[in-house]
């Protein structure tokens, strides 16, 4: 447990540091000392700087992780591609690491980005493939649209849902105010292109709302949508565990 802790330490004291100064000034020793530990210490749980930092995206992008399948596991409604990219979209604004990475700015990450798509190769295309079997299975379940491919369907999420994470840097000067509702805007993007329509009244409020269902087809789409969960958070949490098993694969054996 001691060791453990001490690694969350020395996680977190690098997080604050490659915000604060960038990839490029960030040294072992500067991290030890925020970390209050030795710098062998640190070598003890990472071989390289760059092992270090790619370990706190890695944290990052768990948190994110986990509360998603939290949230699935709490309302099946939330596996809808709508609820869930919304979802992501407030959730990064919490996560500056991975916002950089997902904006690709050089002045925090250098270097670090192009190192992260090498080293975790295999977790993107395993991620790519999770999202595939995701829409395939809301297919199955009438909760997305069938008159497209689902490639073509992957994309459009994708590429919807990455114009409105990089318009926070971009368009933040004409965005509409507030997060949640950028977030609402992004909701009803994706629902309109992607899912199927459900009867007059299925949608009330808020697109991010979750009160009670008021009437049959709130019902019926939230039946399908708990069909489909079980089948979909499964393919969440073994995403979830190779996440876990690349960060082990950082640490120093």
């Amino acid at each position: 447990m001691e060791r453990a802790q001490r690694a969350d330490r020395i996680l977190d004291a690098a997080g604050e540091l490659l915000l604060a100064w960038g990839y490029r000034r960030v040294t072992i020793d500067e991290i030890a000392r925020r970390a209050n530990v030795g710098k062998g210490t640190v070598y003890l749980h990472w071989k390289t700087k760059d092992s270090l930092l790619l370990a706190v995206m890695l944290k990052a992008q768990s948190r994110m992780q986990h509360r998603q399948l939290e949230r699935m596991r709490a309302d099946p409604l939330e596996i809808l591609p709508s609820r869930m990219m919304s979802r992501l979209f407030l959730e990064f604004q919490a996560e500056p690491v991975l916002r950089a990475a997902y904006t690709d700015d050089a002045d925090i990450l250098g270097r670090l980005n192009e190192t992260a798509k090498q080293e975790f190769a295999e977790l993107i295309v395993a991620g790519d493939r999770n999202l595939r079997h995701h829409l395939e299975v809301l297919r199955e379940h009438g909760l997305v649209r069938r008159d497209t491919d689902v490639q073509h369907q992957q994309y459009a999420l994708l590429a919807t849902s990455s114009g409105f994470f990089t318009s926070e840097a971009l368009l933040i000067d004409r965005a509409p105010d507030g997060l949640e509702v950028r977030a609402g805007i992004l909701a009803h993007t994706i629902r309109s292109a992607l899912e199927v329509p459900a009867d007059a009244g299925a949608h009330t409020g808020s697109d991010l709302g979750c009160g009670a269902d008021p009437d049959p087809a709130s019902a019926r789409l939230r039946a399908a949508a708990t069909a489909a969960a079980p089948e979909i958070i499964a393919r969440y949490e073994c995403f979830t565990e190779l996440c876990a098993q690349e960060m082990r694969r950082q640490i120093r054996d």
